[in-house]
C-alpha cells in the first residue's frame, strides 16, 4: 500500500513539475510581438531617414552619407549642375583598402570613419580601424589596448586613394581653445582665471601637451571658486578644481577684427549647493556637488559682463544692471555651414568691430531688453523693449549691415513674428503678421533684402505643427512658402541662401529628401528612406488624429500607435504618453524611429496615444502656449482626459475602463498628477524622473512656466514669491497602480522629487511600486531597454491582467 501511495505521489509530482515547467516556458503573445522590435533588431531594419549635408568650404557643393539595406554610400551633390555622384567607386576602394590594411572589406561593408572634406573642395580624408592591435605609443595618454588605425587621403575628381603612411595617429585638437577670428590668438581658462597664448604656442601643444616652452599670458586674477572661468557644472569630492589644466570658457564672442572679446562670468557663490551620490563609483562612492537655485530662493547667480582688449591685455566690467536677478545673453553671428567640419572656428559677436548686442531678461521674463554696447561706453543701452504680463520667449537677433538694421522676433501681438528696426531700435516696419507662428530665422540674404525663416500654421487646412521654410522681403512683401507639401519639413540652407536640402515626412509617410533652390523650385530628388526591412517585419504606420480640448473649442492634434498585429474586433487598453510642455509636447509630427514610449509599447498589446494640450507647444498662439501659466501641475490634465474619451467614443476597439498613462520628466510629473487627480479614470501610471515637487526643481523651468511674483517693498527691496501645487499633496487620492522610476544620480530633476512622492504615499498607507536605476542621469542610458520591459510588465499586469514572470527579461 505504501509503495502504491509513493508511486501515485511520484506520478503526481512529475505531472505537476511538467505542468509548472510548461507554464514557465509559455510566452504571452504581447511579449512575443514586442520582442520582434527590440532596439537591436530595429537597427537592422531601418537605416538613414534624412540627408545631413556637409557643405564644402568653397563653392555650392555638398557631400552626405546615406545607408540602406544595400549598405552605406557617400555622395557629392552639385546643385548648380543638378547632379548627384558617388564619392567613391565602392568596389574599387574596398579592394584598395583591403590590400593596404590586410583585412577583407566589401562595398557593402566599408567602415569609413571621420570622413572630412578639405578646404580645396576635392580632397577628402578618412580613417579605417584595423583588426590588429596597434603598437604601443609612449606618448599616448590612454594606456589601454588599441587597434591600429590607417589614415587615407582621397582626391575626388581623379578618384585617387593615398595611404598616409607617415601619419600614425589622429591629429588632436584641444577642446579648451577659443580662437580669435584672425586665428592668431587663443583664449582659455586655467585655475579659474582667463589666459591667452599665441597661435604658435598653441600649435606646439597640439604636438606635445607638456611642451614647457609655451607662454601662458594671464588676463585676470579675480577668479575664485563659483565665480571664475572654466569651472565645470558639478564637482566630485575626488576632484581638484585648481590643477593647472587648461579648460574651455563658455560664451566668449570676438570682435570681427580680433582686437576685443566679450564674455560673461557668473557669481554663484551665494547659490546653494545640491548633491547626488554615485554609490557605484570605485573604489568608494562619490559625492557630486553642484550649484542649484530653486524657485523663489533669494540666493541667485549674478552675471557680470567683461570686455577684453588684446592690444594691451586689459579688461573692464560693463554696467548692465536693470532688473534684480537678471540674465544676460550675448548675441553672436550664426555659424556658417562651411565651417561645420572645421576644428578651429571663432565665435564672433553680432555687430561690427566697435559694437555688439546683449539680450537682458528680468527674472520673471515679463521684461526683455535688446541692448547694444559701443566700445568706450561704460554701460549697455536698451534699444528694443519687450513687455508682457506672462513670460516671454526669445530667439536670436539678426542683423543687416553688421547692425545698421535689426530683425527682432517677438510675440507682442499674441503670435510670433518678425519686425525690422534700424540700428538704434526705431521700428521701420513689420515683416510678418497674421494668426500663425514664426519659429526661427534661418538665413538673411542682405543683398536681396530677403529673410528666410521656419514657420507653422500659415496654411489653415494643414496640421499647425507642420513646419515649413518661407521667404519674405524685409519690407514685408513677397511672402512665399519655399518647401511646399503637407509634411513637416526640416531644412539645411547653404551660406549663400541659394539652395535648400529639404527633408520632409509625416508620422505616416516614408521620409524623403529633395534639393531645392531658394525660390522653392525642386531641382532633384536626393533620397527616399529604405523601409523594405521594416515593412517586411510587419511595420504599420501610426495614425494622426484631431480632437477637441476640454473647452470644446480648441483643436488638439495627436498620434495613435497600434500593435502591428492589430485586431479591429478586439478591445484594447489605451495608454497616454504625455509631456505637458510648455516648451514642447510629447507628440511627434515628422516620421520618427520606433520608441520605447510609443510604438514599441503598443506592440505589447495596447493602443498608445500622444496628444497635445492647451499650455503645451510654443509653435501655436501665445494664448495656447501660456494657458497653464500659474497652474503648472494640473493645466493639461483635463485636455488629456477629454481626448481619450473622444477617441473611445470614436473607436469601438478602445476600452475606456482600462486607461493607463506614463511620461518622463515633466511627463513623469504629469502622469502622477493625472492618476491622483482622476483616480477613477486612470487605472495605471508609470512616472519616470518626474519633477513632482517643483519647489525643489530648478528655478528657470519652474519660475518661467509657472510664474513667479516680483514684490517690491516700500523701501524698494525686491523679493520673489513662488507658490505651486505638488504631487505629494494629493498622494492620498491614489486608487490605481503607480510605478515611480528615477535615476539615482539625476542632477537635472533630483531624485528627491520621486522620494517625496514615495514618502507621502507610504504615510498615506498606499501600495505602489518604485524602480531606482543605478548610475543613471535624467535619461536612462544603457538601462533604457531594461526599463522598457519593466514598463511592459507593469501595464500588462495592471491593464491586461497578466504578465510574464520569468526572472529574465526578454532577450534584447
Amino acid at each position: 500500500m505504501k509503495k502504491q501511495l509513493l508511486l501515485v505521489m511520484l506520478c503526481a509530482g512529475m505531472f505537476c513539475g511538467t505542468e509548472a515547467q510548461g507554464q514557465e516556458t509559455e510566452r504571452l503573445s504581447g511579449y512575443v510581438q514586442a520582442e520582434r522590435f527590440t532596439k537591436e533588431k530595429l537597427n537592422t531594419m531601418l537605416f538613414s531617414t534624412s540627408v545631413d549635408p556637409h557643405w564644402f568650404q568653397k563653392g555650392n557643393n555638398f557631400w552626405y552619407e546615406y545607408k540602406t539595406s544595400n549598405g552605406k554610400a557617400w555622395y557629392v551633390v552639385d546643385p548648380v549642375a543638378k547632379t548627384k555622384r558617388s564619392l567613391f567607386d565602392l568596389d574599387d576602394i574596398a579592394a584598395q583598402i583591403t590590400e593596404i590594411v590586410k583585412d577583407p572589406f566589401t562595398a557593402q561593408q566599408l567602415p569609413i570613419q571621420k570622413l572630412e572634406a578639405g578646404e580645396d573642395g576635392r580632397t577628402f580624408t578618412f580613417q579605417i580601424t584595423s583588426s590588429q592591435d596597434a603598437k604601443k605609443d609612449s606618448t599616448d595618454k590612454d594606456k589601454g589596448p588599441k587597434k591600429e588605425i590607417f589614415f587615407f587621403s582621397y582626391d575626388y575628381p581623379t578618384r585617387k586613394l593615398t595611404w598616409l603612411q607617415d601619419k600614425k595617429k589622429e591629429t588632436e585638437y584641444p577642446d579648451w581653445a577659443s580662437f580669435s577670428p584672425d586665428g592668431k590668438t587663443v583664449v582659455y581658462a586655467k585655475d579659474l582665471n582667463l589666459y591667452r597664448m599665441s597661435r604658435e604656442d598653441y600649435e606646439k601643444l597640439k604636438k606635445d601637451d607638456k611642451d614647457s616652452t609655451v607662454t601662458d599670458i594671464q588676463l585676470t586674477t579675480f577668479g575664485v571658486k563659483d565665480f571664475g572661468f572654466g569651472q565645470p557644472y558639478s564637482l566630485l569630492n575626488t576632484d581638484t578644481l585648481c590643477n593647472g589644466k587648461r579648460k574651455a570658457v563658455w560664451g566668449i564672442v570676438w570682435s570681427p577684427d580680433s582686437r576685443y572679446f566679450a564674455v560673461t562670468a557668473t557669481d554663484e557663490r551665494a547659490v546653494k549647493d545640491l548633491w547626488v551620490i554615485n554609490s557605484m563609483a570605485s573604489p568608494r562612492p562619490t559625492l557630486e556637488t553642484y550649484k542649484y537655485q530653486m524657485p523663489g530662493e533669494k540666493e541667485a547667480p549674478v552675471e557680470h559682463l567683461f570686455l577684453f582688449d588684446m592690444n594691451d591685455n586689459s579688461y573692464k566690467e560693463i554696467r548692465t544692471s536693470a532688473f534684480k536677478d537678471q540674465t544676460l545673453r550675448l548675441a553672436r553671428k550664426p555659424w556658417r555651414q562651411k565651417d561645420r567640419d572645421r576644428k578651429e572656428v571663432a565665435s564672433v559677436w553680432l555687430g561690427d568691430n566697435n559694437r555688439f548686442f546683449v539680450t537682458r531678461s528680468s527674472r520673471d521674463l515679463h521684461r526683455i531688453d535688446i541692448c547694444s554696447y559701443t566700445i568706450g561706453q561704460d554701460s549697455i543701452r536698451p534699444i528694443i523693449e519687450e513687455r508682457m504680463n506672462t513670460y516671454q520667449e526669445v530667439r536670436p537677433l539678426a542683423t543687416i549691415g553688421d547692425g545698421k538694421e535689426l530683425i527682432q522676433w517677438s510675440e507682442r501681438d499674441g503670435w510670433a513674428h518678425l519686425y525690422l528696426y534700424d540700428g538704434e531700435g526705431n521700428l521701420k516696419n513689420r515683416i510678418t503678421r497674421g494668426p500663425w507662428h514664426v519659429d526661427q530665422i534661418v538665413k538673411v540674404d542682405e543683398a536681396k533684402r530677403v529673410v528666410y525663416f521656419l514657420a507653422n500654421g500659415k496654411d489653415k487646412d494643414e496640421n499647425p505643427y507642420y513646419e515649413h521654410l518661407y521667404r519674405v522681403g524685409l519690407d514685408g512683401s513677397g511672402l512665399q512658402q519655399v518647401t511646399p507639401g503637407d509634411y513637416f519639413h526640416t531644412v539645411s540652407m547653404d551660406d549663400n541662401a541659394a539652395f535648400v536640402v529639404n527633408n520632409y515626412s509625416r508620422v505616416n509617410t516614408i521620409p524623403r529628401t529633395d534639393l531645392m533652390d531658394s525660390n522653392g523650385r525642386k531641382l532633384m530628388t536626393l533620397e527616399e528612406s529604405d523601409f523594405s526591412g521594416l515593412l517586411a517585419a510587419g511595420y504599420q504606420f501610426p495614425e494622426p488624429f484631431k480632437v477637441k480640448a476640454a473647452d470644446g473649442v480648441t483643436d488638439l492634434y495627436g498620434v495613435m500607435y497600434k500593435p502591428f498585429n492589430f485586431d479591429s474586433t478586439a478591445l484594447y487598453p489605451i495608454i497616454d504618453y504625455v509631456y505637458p510642455g510648455p516648451q514642447v509636447e510629447a507628440t511627434v509630427y515628422p516620421f520618427s524611429r520606433m520608441s520605447v514610449r510609443t510604438d514599441r509599447l503598443a506592440q505589447a498589446g495596447f493602443v498608445v496615444i500622444t496628444v497635445g494640450n492647451r499650455g503645451g507647444h510654443p509653435s501655436r498662439s501665445k494664448w495656447y502656449h501660456n494657458f497653464g501659466y500659474g497652474n503648472l501641475r494640473d493645466y493639461g490634465l483635463a485636455d488629456q482626459k477629454a481626448a481619450i474619451e473622444q477617441l473611445a467614443n470614436r473607436y469601438p476597439f478602445i476600452d475606456i475602463n482600462r486607461v493607463g498613462i506614463h511620461g518622463h520628466s515633466g511627463g513623469g510629473f504629469m502622469s502622477t498628477a493625472a492618476i491622483l487627480q482622476y483616480p477613477d479614470f486612470f487605472k495605471a501610471a508609470v512616472s519616470c524622473a518626474g519633477n513632482h515637487d517643483n519647489r525643489i526643481y530648478n528655478r528657470w523651468w519652474s519660475e518661467t512656466h509657472h510664474g513667479v511674483k516680483e514684490v517690491v517693498s516700500e523701501k524698494g527691496d525686491t523679493t520673489f514669491v513662488y507658490n505651486i501645487k505638488t504631487n505629494e499633496e494629493i498622494a492620498g487620492r491614489l486608487k490605481g497602480h503607480l510605478m515611480l522610476v528615477h535615476g539615482d544620480i539625476d542632477n537635472n530633476v533630483h531624485p528627491g522629487n520621486t522620494l517625496r512622492v514615495a514618502d507621502a504615499l507610504i504615510r498615506a498607507g498606499k501600495r505602489f511600486d518604485m524602480l531606482l536605476l543605478p548610475q543613471q542621469r535624467h535619461g536612462f542610458g544603457d538601462m533604457d531597454e531594461y526599463f522598457y520591459w519593466r514598463m511592459v510588465d507593469y501595464f500588462s499586469r495592471n491593464l491586461l491582467g497578466e504578465q510574464e514572470t520569468s526572472v529574465d527579461i526578454p532577450k534584447r
